[in-house]
């Protein structure tokens, strides 16, 4: 028998009104007021189907599981009434208790397997070690829901709470510094990436070896992806047609070369330069001067025209 299951003993099945059960480990579950909507609708057409699990916490029933039959039951606001079993738990197993009654049916999330990780080692004083006999899991997934709240930024904490992020993305996004997390989001969304190009993004920033490299591949993540691969790659975005992903090959090597020119041109290269090189070169950069102005000039009456 586990330190959890000795912890816990059934009291009693009693009937409690809405108002008569706190929420104080709420903050350990995802509110999902859509599923709370379906609970309601069918509290009101079956009634309830099985009761709540609560505990006793300072003389106040705190729910354990059953917030979205909770939730439900305060949307009708019909003086409704709800079955809860009792369990005489203390603190820290009432925690357990909670990932454990939802851990079969995998009705929790990897952040409301984090956030109740978190606050049995920070708050509760837990080992690691002693979590993991706990929640009768291995000490390197104890590690692994831990590093979802302490290494993640605010933002990407409150996306993967609402859905916009993955566990998984999220794991991979925890390399970063949160500075870097925060930078890499909006490319999420706005390049549509993969997990699996998520995760050589992260490995490209955390191996840049300048700041112009990072803006690189934040920037252009999937030339970034695809110059890292070699040519091997297919540098295909898969959102498009295969017209579109010939020019987008031909943007990807031309925005490659540019970066890589600009460099060039901004740095301390060129000073390298003979005045022979400088005499030969000339006419080659009059005329990327009147071509890139004349290309970035139609570009942006394309950009114009696509929004």
């Amino acid at each position: 028998m586990s330190s959890s299951e000795a912890s816990v003993r059934d009291i009693a099945l009693v009937e409690l009104a809405v108002e008569e059960i706190g929420s104080h480990y709420g903050r350990f579950r995802l509110h999902t007021p859509e599923a709370e909507r379906v609970m309601s609708r069918s509290l009101r057409r079956y009634g309830q189907l099985s009761p709540v699990v609560v505990c006793v916490r300072e003389g106040q029933y705190e729910l354990i599981d059953g917030f979205k039959r909770l939730g439900a039951a305060r949307q009708l606001d019909d003086g409704l009434r709800l079955a809860a079993r009792v369990m005489e738990v203390d603190d820290k197993a009432a925690k357990a208790a909670m990932y454990g009654l939802n851990r079969l049916g995998g009705r929790i999330s990897e952040l409301e397997e984090a956030w109740i990780v978190y606050a049995l080692v920070r708050e509760d004083g837990v080992s690691q070690v002693e979590v993991a006999e706990l929640l009768g899991r291995h000490k390197t997934w104890v590690c692994r829901r831990l590093a979802l709240v302490e290494k993640l930024s605010e933002e990407a904490k409150e996306e993967l709470r609402v859905g916009l992020l993955s566990p998984t993305a999220a794991r991979h996004l925890s390399r970063l510094p949160q500075g870097n997390q925060n930078e890499v989001l909006p490319v999420i969304r706005r390049e549509g990436l993969t997990v699996h190009e998520l995760e050589g993004v992260v490995n490209l920033l955390a191996g840049a070896a300048s700041s112009e490299q990072k803006r690189y591949v934040v920037e252009f993540p999937r030339e970034a992806l695809a110059q890292a691969l070699g040519p091997q790659s297919s540098a295909r975005d898969p959102r498009l047609s295969p017209a579109a992903n010939q020019l987008w090959r031909r943007l990807s090597a031309l925005l490659t070369m540019l970066s890589r020119l600009e460099e060039f041109l901004s740095s301390q290269g060129r000073a390298g330069l003979t005045p022979r090189d400088r005499e030969i070169l000339a006419p080659r950069f009059e005329r990327l001067s009147r071509d890139a102005s004349s290309v970035a000039a139609l570009s942006r009456d394309l950009v114009a025209e696509l929004r």
